[in-house]
């Protein structure tokens, strides 16, 4: 099963527990940092290629992301790239996962995802209405990224208004992000609905821009997981 049939599996025809939430690491450029984290055993880590950001990881080594373990998948994030640059840098670094976060349309999400690519496409959520817009794209990609709303580019490491979500009704899963921070288990846990495939975390877990906290992540991951020993096999935890 790859990670696009993967992704469907846990999504559609059963929610996820807590054990299975996904957990993407985003925002590293720091090659020993990225050890580390990976041996923490997140599903992805995020490397920005975006040169206005602080954590723009364009200088790292590709054999460090390449390096990877198996079990972490890397994931491309760009604001307005080309598509041919989106392609020539995800070849580069053995990258078949893409995060968009600019205004990217349905016509290029879809085609970087028939040339095989798993494309996530992020979104700012300020009201409802930001859902409005969002079916032109069902068939395009495989996963929204739902985060706080900015006119910058990339996350402000604040959090939105997470009952915003029982306003979103299409058939496409979505990572939630927004300034989830270390004390925020009780947040994740009360924002879970169904079609959300897990959490994207990044600058509230940092020493520095591109640095994660090890011992941060290690207790928020711990404690998140934690809860799957109180989760029937059958019943999903937002039903309870």
């Amino acid at each position: 099963m790859n990670f696009r049939q993967s992704l469907k599996y846990m999504t559609r025809n059963r929610q996820p527990l807590h054990a299975e939430m996904m957990i993407k690491v985003c925002g590293m450029k720091d090659a020993d940092n990225i050890r580390n984290v990976a041996a923490l055993t997140p599903m992805m880590m995020g490397f920005i290629f975006y040169p206005g950001s602080p954590r723009y990881a364009g200088d790292l080594d590709a054999d460090v992301v390449r390096s990877l373990p198996g079990h972490v998948r890397p994931v491309g994030v760009f604001v307005n790239s080309e598509e041919h640059e989106v392609i020539e840098i995800c070849r580069s670094y053995g990258i078949k996962i893409v995060q968009l976060h600019g205004e990217e349309s349905p016509a290029m999400c879809g085609s970087l995802r028939r040339q095989g690519f798993t494309v996530f496409k992020a979104v700012g959520i300020a009201t409802a209405a930001d859902f409005s817009m969002l079916s032109e794209y069902e068939g395009c990609v495989d996963m929204f990224l739902f985060d706080t709303k900015s006119p910058q580019h990339g996350g402000t490491g604040c959090q939105f208004d997470h009952s915003l979500l029982e306003k979103y009704s299409l058939d496409v899963p979505y990572l939630l992000s927004g300034g989830i921070g270390p004390g925020d288990i009780d947040t994740v846990v009360a924002a879970m609905r169904p079609g959300m495939a897990g959490i994207d975390i990044n600058s509230r877990f940092e020493v520095a821009p591109g640095v994660k906290n090890l011992r941060a992540l290690i207790q928020f991951i711990l404690s998140l997981r934690s809860f799957n020993e109180y989760e029937s096999d059958n019943t999903p935890f937002w039903e309870k």
